[in-house]
C-alpha cells in the first residue's frame, strides 16, 4: 500500500519503521514543527534518514498541507500520536481515507491525556482504538479496538510502553491491511458512554493526602513518570515517582495528620494519608534532579511529625 503518514516523536518513529520493514511505501511524512530550542523530532530524522519526503507545516489546514497531501496520492492516510488538528479536509484526501491512533477504549477517555486518567480513576482495564478521524476531537467511527488489563502497581509508564505503544503499532498496521482490503467494518461511537478529559496538567497532578491512600496511589502511578504528582514536603515543592502503598490493617494504626511524614528510613520517606500511608522511595524536589527518597531525607534534614 501507499501510505500518507502524519506522527511525531518514538511512536509515530516506531510505526513508521513497522510499515516500512514489512515493505510498504510511503510517499511522504506529516511532522509537526519543532519549537526553537526543542530536541529534533526522531520521526523526522528516522524519515530522512531514509530519503523520505518529509513535510513541517505550522497548520495542517493551511491550502498548501492539502495540497502536499494531494501530490502523495496515496492509498491511506496513517495517523501515529498527532497533536496537530488535521481536518476532514485533509484526512479525506488519500484514496481510501485516514486511520487513527488513541491510547484508550472510545468513547471512553477522548482527550489528550488518556492513558492517566483511567489510572488516576482506578481502572483496571484500558486499551487502543483506531479510527476514522473527524473533526470532532477522537469522535469518529472505530474500526478496531484491542483491550488490556491495567495492573494494580502499574505505572503511566509502564503501562504505556510495555502495553498500549506495542498494541498501538500492531492495531495500526492490522487496520490497515483491513481497509486496504476491504474488510473493516466502521462502528459509531456511543455517545452516551463517551468521556472526555483534558491534559493531565500539574493542577490535576497534586496530592490531596486527605483523600483515600488508594487514591493518592493511583494518582502518583497515573503521573509517573511525567508529569509527576507533587506535594509540599517540609517547605518544598517535591514530585513523588516510585511509590509503595500501605493501607490500613487495623483501627488506629496510622498516627498524625494526612501529609505529615510518619517515619523516615535510609531508603524511603513514609507519609500519612487516609486509610494509610504512602511509601516514597523515589522524588524530585523543586530545583533537584530525582534521587532516592531515604537519601534526599538525609540531605534536606527529613524527621517524622511525631
Amino acid at each position: 500500500m501507499r501510505i500518507a503518514f502524519i506522527g511525531q516523536q518514538e511512536f509515530g518513529k516506531q510505526v513508521l519503521e513497522a510499515f516500512l520493514a514489512r515493505g510498504d511505501e510511503v510517499a511522504g511524512v506529516f511532522c509537526e514543527p519543532e519549537k526553537a530550542g526543542a530536541k529534533a523530532d526522531v520521526l523526522r530524522e528516522a524519515a530522512q534518514s531514509r530519503g523520505l519526503t518529509v513535510y513541517q507545516f505550522s497548520s495542517l489546514r493551511s491550502s498548501y498541507a492539502e495540497q502536499a497531501m494531494r501530490e502523495l496520492k496515496a492509498d491511506i492516510g496513517v495517523m501515529a500520536y498527532v497533536t496537530q488538528f488535521a481536518p476532514q479536509s485533509f484526512v479525506n484526501i488519500p484514496r481510501l481515507g485516514t486511520i487513527q491512533f488513541h491510547p484508550s477504549l472510545l468513547p471512553r477517555h477522548r482527550g489528550p491525556s488518556s492513558i492517566s486518567w483511567p489510572i488516576s480513576q482506578g481502572a483496571t482495564q484500558t486499551g487502543v482504538t483506531i479510527f476514522r478521524p473527524t473533526d470532532g476531537l477522537d469522535e469518529g467511527p472505530v474500526i478496531l479496538q484491542k483491550s488490556c488489563q491495567i495492573g494494580p502497581d502499574e505505572t503511566l509508564g509502564e503501562l504505556y510502553f510495555n502495553k498500549l505503544f506495542p498494541m498501538g503499532i500492531s492495531g495500526l498496521l492490522e487496520a490497515a491491511d483491513m481497509v486496504v482490503a476491504g474488510q473493516h467494518e466502521e462502528r459509531v461511537q456511543d455517545e452516551s458512554q463517551a468521556s472526555y478529559e483534558g491534559w493531565f496538567r500539574d493542577e490535576e497532578a497534586q496530592i490531596h493526602w486527605h483523600q483515600h491512600v488508594d487514591q493518592v496511589y493511583d494518582l502518583i502511578r497515573a503521573c509517573n513518570p511525567a508529569p509527576g504528582a507533587w506535594t509540599m514536603l517540609d517547605g518544598v515543592r517535591t514530585w513523588l515517582y516510585d511509590v509503595r502503598r500501605h493501607p490500613v490493617r487495623t483501627f488506629g494504626e496510622v498516627r498524625g495528620k494526612p501529609g505529615e511524614i510518619a517515619r523516615v528510613t535510609d531508603t524511603s520517606i513514609f507519609i500519612n494519608a487516609q486509610g494509610g500511608r504512602i511509601e516514597v522511595l523515589r522524588l524530585r524536589a523543586e530545583g533537584g534532579k530525582k534521587m532516592k527518597a531515604g537519601e534526599y531525607a538525609q540531605q534536606a534534614g527529613l524527621i517524622a511529625a511525631s
